[in-house]
């Protein structure tokens, strides 16, 4: 019977992550999030706020990311740089639903704008209003499923995502340590 070892998924994962399709279900994870958000403000009409909207740019940010290190999977520097930069967008996301959170459970701080404050240089708000215009303040977020909130369901995505990419990344420094230890 194999065992398991936290060392031993660190360096499955970091094989996997050299793989065009490990890159390209973290895209898919990602369109299929912004897919769920456009779904709740166009068929049930439910209103993104200005931290929504910033958890969508994360959202997309994630998704781009994992097209483009897709294209180029097996070079190295785009895939350190891939995972620094996709564990910088999970960061950026778990910070956004932590205060979706905080916000609909009234602890946090309600200083919501109808403008999401890009620099002119970003005004993705004004470039593609349908899927970056901020529609309402912020107070709750709607159930997905079985009672868990949007902003629940976002902080547990980008609790995986920032755990899987750490793990990869730790596993991509341990998978040659591994190699030239069992050559030897």
């Amino acid at each position: 019977m194999p065992q398991f070892s936290p060392k031993t998924l660190a360096i499955t994962l970091a094989t996997l992550a050299g793989r065009r399709l490990y890159w390209v279900a973290i895209s898919l994870v990602g369109f299929a999030m912004l897919g769920v958000a456009l779904y709740y403000q166009y068929a049930l009409g439910e209103e993104p706020c200005q931290v929504c909207i910033q958890a969508r740019l994360w959202v997309v940010a994630i998704a781009l990311l994992a097209v483009l290190i897709a294209i180029y999977p097996r070079l190295t520097l785009l895939q350190l740089t891939g995972h620094l930069l996709l564990i910088a967008s999970s960061v950026g996301l778990g910070e956004s639903a932590w205060t979706l959170y905080l916000l609909e459970n009234g602890r946090g701080d309600g200083s919501c704008e109808f403008q999401l404050g890009m620099p002119d240089w970003f005004a993705v708000d004004r470039w593609f209003p349908d899927l970056f215009e901020v529609r309402t303040l912020c107070s709750y977020t709607p159930d997905i499923i079985w009672g868990i909130s949007m902003a629940e369901g976002l902080l547990c995505v980008a609790a995986g995502l920032l755990c899987l990419s750490m793990l990869t990344l730790l596993g991509s420094f341990m998978a040659p340590e591994e190699s030239t230890s069992s050559t030897a």
